[in-house]
């Protein structure tokens, strides 16, 4: 089990490397993973890098069991704080993870399990963080997936004032104003 200072400890690390890199960093993916998504995460981190994207590491380092909220936020906290543009989140199913990630100011992430759900949550709702569950899909299809949402412009238009609401929503309970 990580400790809460090892937790504290991981994120900041992350976030400062991430705060402190290059401009040329914004277009850097950021990706973690629990221990059920540590061989997916690393296929993807070398398909992504096969494709010419930098990625930003965000753990685990291995399949031990460890617990998901850690490296999904700080994944969500690279992306959050404007180091990276996109970040990827794995765990076994893609829920949990995508819980922790959306409680980050200013990270909108989307559990996506085919190629319609990540087209439309790139387009509609403008998500800036990926959430994969490994136990579910292959590896093949989870590729295919990133593809898909990276390469999914973000449609604005009628789909923008939606996603102000849920700017605004977010900075509500930011604010304690709920």
């Amino acid at each position: 089990m990580t400790t809460e200072e090892e937790i504290r400890r991981l994120v900041t690390r992350v976030v400062d490397e991430a705060i402190t890199s290059s401009e040329a960093d914004r277009e850097t993916i950021a990706i973690g993973c629990d221990h059920g998504g540590f061989i997916l995460k690393q296929a993807l981190a070398d398909h992504l890098r096969a494709q010419g994207y930098a990625v930003r590491d965000c753990g685990s380092t291995g399949p031990e069991a460890v617990d998901y909220p850690d490296f999904a936020h700080a994944v969500a906290e690279t992306v959050g704080s404007g180091a990276c543009r996109w970040g990827i989140v794995i765990d076994g199913a893609g829920i949990g993870s995508s819980m922790v990630a959306n409680k980050v100011p200013r990270v909108r992430a989307a559990l996506c399990y085919d190629l319609s759900t990540a087209r439309n949550s790139r387009e509609h709702n403008h998500a800036n963080v990926l959430s994969l569950g490994a136990g579910l899909i292959g590896e093949n299809l989870a590729r295919q997936i990133v593809d898909e949402w990276l390469d999914t412009p973000w449609g604005g238009g009628r789909h923008a004032m939606r996603v102000d609401k849920i700017t605004k929503v977010e900075q509500r309970y930011q604010r304690g104003d709920a």
